[in-house]
């Protein structure tokens, strides 16, 4: 439930703490002075859009903290630990920030967190029911979605939307391959065509690398052999070899040694580069032995490298992409092939569709159910809201296979007895309509697991014994949960359990709004001002004072 509620420079609310109770509170005050504010500013920290104009003139933010008890909300806990949001005891704090630039943050036990996670965590904690919601309930989607509510329905709803779109997408995917059938035939086979071309010729990029090498290596290895025959006579065999002439220093150096040791490291440096240049000596003997002319060798990479560079130009890429243009036409290959089997897509459409019906019969047979019981209930609560004889029905009327399932969902009425019920959108008048909402939200409320529940003038267009009916109605429910009504009659106002008063102040030149409880003394001259106006009497409050005794 809702425990508390603190507003900073929201609106024409400077600072505002409300502390709320168990059970019904009614919120009253004059005309203008701000009673909706309040909602509006809850609706805000349960994630309603941000709209200009809510922070206060020459404020730069406004800020909105809302506490709630969670100790008896298993839904809301487990939705905490699937968003990893720090679970605090039996309490969690809703804030949301809005800056004067349009900025606006949210957090939920002091983490930030989006809007949209705002309103999932919201709509487990609070219903709001706004005197505009009346409008709803003439829309047929609404309707519906009242019925699924109350039904038990609203997963398997949200299941069935999932379930029409997946068989519509194969549906339409399977009539795209046989309208383009010719066209991937003929492209398939231009593939095949491609592939089997590629897989003649194509390489790896090592590949390719490796294949350069080879023919740069050929290509010079006339130069190559000329320039090993060369360093081979400069080091060994030549008229003035350096191994010779180095034989010659080492034998001198020997000599040398033997009259001064400071020689040894250079007798040994120069003993080390004679063993280095005999060993780089044997390596040219080798490598010229080796190397030979290879013209026809040196013909075939020369062609193969020209094929590769043909290839390459014809499908304008480089000849070190041809082996992934391979593997992308294979893989297109394979997909149209895969797509082009009418029958294997026939029956994931087919499958699809049984999977659809499926469920939309299991919606049906529960809407079927609970429309019945749905009628009834209300129909009886209409008796008592001053549509004696009246009658409601929840009607469902077959329609082709749609997201919605197998039929619509349409609501009718009829004021008084001995006439046919018809469409809610045609015979309610605007108290009817409040009246007939008002019993909707009494029947289903009963099977909503929200703990609050906050109707914004909902009572609006009745008054009178109707409305004293409204009032205890609305305590009923507050037995059950936490309800908040902003209400403008007397007779609702007096069945409150607990009593906030809106009211207006001018400070500064501005206006600035105040909402605090009001003891039971008070309550008497709130009621009487709601009963008689500016001018109240000693008898306007008398009867004040038997509206709250007999409630």
């Amino acid at each position: 439930m809702l425990q508390s509620l603190s507003i900073r420079d929201f609106v024409i609310v400077d600072k505002l703490d409300l502390e709320f109770a168990q059970g019904f509170t009614v919120l009253t005050g004059e005309t203008g002075a701000g009673k909706s504010i309040l909602i509006d500013a809850l609706s805000l920290t349960l994630g309603a859009r941000g709209e200009g104009g809510v922070i206060r003139a020459g404020c730069e933010k406004a800020e909105i903290s809302a506490y709630f008890s969670i100790q008896n909300l298993p839904s809301v806990k487990a939705w905490l630990a699937k968003h990893e949001i720090t679970e605090e005891g039996a309490e969690l704090l809703l804030r949301r920030v809005m800056y004067s630039d349009g900025r606006t943050r949210g957090f939920i036990n002091g983490q930030a967190v989006t809007v949209a996670q705002l309103k999932e965590v919201g709509e487990l904690l609070v219903d709001i029911y706004s005197q505009h919601a009346h409008h709803s309930l003439l829309k047929s989607n609404y309707q519906r979605q009242v019925l699924d509510d109350f039904a038990g329905l609203a997963t398997l709803s949200k299941q069935i939307a999932q379930h029409y779109r997946d068989w519509q997408e194969m549906r339409q995917q399977r009539a795209l391959v046989e309208q383009n059938a010719a066209a991937y035939a003929e492209e398939i086979a231009l593939l095949r065509d491609d592939v089997r071309e590629l897989k003649l010729i194509a390489m790896s990029e090592a590949d390719w690398e490796q294949l350069q090498q080879e023919h740069a290596r050929i290509s010079n290895s006339a130069g190559l052999i000329a320039n090993g025959e060369a360093c081979r006579q400069i080091l060994a065999e030549g008229e003035f070899a350096v191994l010779d002439q180095l034989a010659e220093a080492q034998h001198k150096l020997q000599a040398m040694q033997a009259f001064d040791t400071s020689l040894n490291e250079t007798v040994e440096t120069v003993n080390s580069a004679v063993i280095q240049l005999e060993e780089a000596s044997r390596a040219i003997n080798r490598f010229v032995q080796r190397a030979e002319l290879e013209p026809e060798r040196l013909t075939a990479l020369e062609q193969q490298i020209q094929a590769l560079h043909d290839i390459a130009r014809k499908y304008r890429t480089k000849p070190e992409s041809l082996l992934a243009l391979l593997e992308s036409k294979q893989a297109r290959m394979h997909e149209l092939e895969s797509v082009v089997q009418d029958a294997n897509l026939a029956k994931q459409e087919a499958a699809l569709q049984a999977a659809y019906m499926q469920l939309a019969q299991q919606i049906s047979a529960g809407r079927a159910s609970a429309a019945q019981l749905l009628s009834t209930k209300i129909s009886q609560e209409m008796q008592t809201l001053a549509l004696s004889g009246g009658q409601f029905v929840v009607a469902l009327q077959a329609q082709t296979p749609s997201a919605t399932g197998l039929e619509e969902v349409e609501f009718l009425v009829a004021g008084h007895a001995g006439v046919e019920p018809r469409p809610l959108s045609k015979v309610a008048s605007g108290g009817e309509l409040s009246r007939i909402s008002l019993a909707i939200r009494v029947t289903t409320a009963q099977q909503d697991d929200v703990p609050t529940m906050i109707f914004d003038e909902v009572d609006v267009g009745i008054g009178g014994g109707v409305a004293e009916v409204v009032g205890r109605k609305l305590g009923q429910l507050g037995k059950a949960r936490q309800v908040l009504v902003i209400t403008h009659l007397p007779q609702v106002a007096a069945c409150g359990q607990q009593h906030l008063r809106v009211s207006k102040t001018q400070l500064g030149g501005q206006t600035l709004s105040h909402i605090a409880p009001i003891r039971q003394a008070d309550r008497v001259e709130e009621i009487a001002r709601m009963l008689g106006g500016l001018d109240i009497t000693e008898t306007t409050r008398q009867h004040a004072a038997e509206m709250l005794n007999a409630r």
